[in-house]
């Protein structure tokens, strides 16, 4: 591993009673990275560890109206080759406010923009692996105006619903991404 042009010394750290050894960058783009890590484990034995970092944050957003209505969103995830219903989502800068990204996200995927925004969570997603890091607002009070859909999301589909519904959804097992569960619950 030492010949690898992505190796590095300077990984050498103690992360609260593990003690990182060594990270080589496998893979990069411009979303996540993923390494390989030698370790030393808390119970003192040599171990490895793989690391997914995330280049943004997670965001998911529980859009909520005067009636108890709420928006889903319906896609095919490529991940998963299922459809998917979630609620509004998407990916914010790590240098930039979450909640600005949840605002231009709900804006994109739905049209709703304005409104007042409270933080619901903060949530790890997969923490045994990665290092993603993401944030669930309630959005109310909110204007509906134009969608501005990303390439990627030219299947989306937008489904006005009661939100008791929704929750319902969750309950049949239904809507089953992570952070929708978490915010509709």
């Amino acid at each position: 591993m030492a010949d690898s042009p992505n190796y590095t010394d300077k990984a050498q750290k103690e992360i609260g009673p593990w003690q990182r050894l060594s990270q080589h960058e496998i893979y990069d783009n411009p979303w996540i990275s993923l390494s390989h890590e030698e370790v030393i484990t808390p119970g003192k034995t040599a171990g490895i560890y793989g690391v997914v970092h995330f280049k943004n944050y997670a965001i998911g957003i529980v859009p909520l109206d005067a009636d108890n209505n709420t928006w889903l969103v319906g896609q095919h995830r490529y991940t998963l080759d299922e459809y998917s219903w979630e609620i509004p989502m998407g990916g914010g800068p790590l240098d930039q406010d979450p909640l600005q990204s949840a605002q231009r996200e709900l804006q994109e995927e739905t049209g709703l923009h304005g409104g007042i925004w409270q933080q619901l969570m903060k949530i790890h997603t997969s923490n045994s692996v990665t290092d993603e890091s993401g944030y669930v607002y309630l959005a109310q009070n909110l204007e509906l105006g134009e969608q501005q859909l990303e390439a990627t999301e030219d299947d989306l589909v937008v489904r006005q619903l009661p939100f008791t519904q929704a929750l319902a959804m969750v309950d049949r097992g239904e809507i089953t991404d992570a952070i929708s569960v978490a915010g509709i619950l």
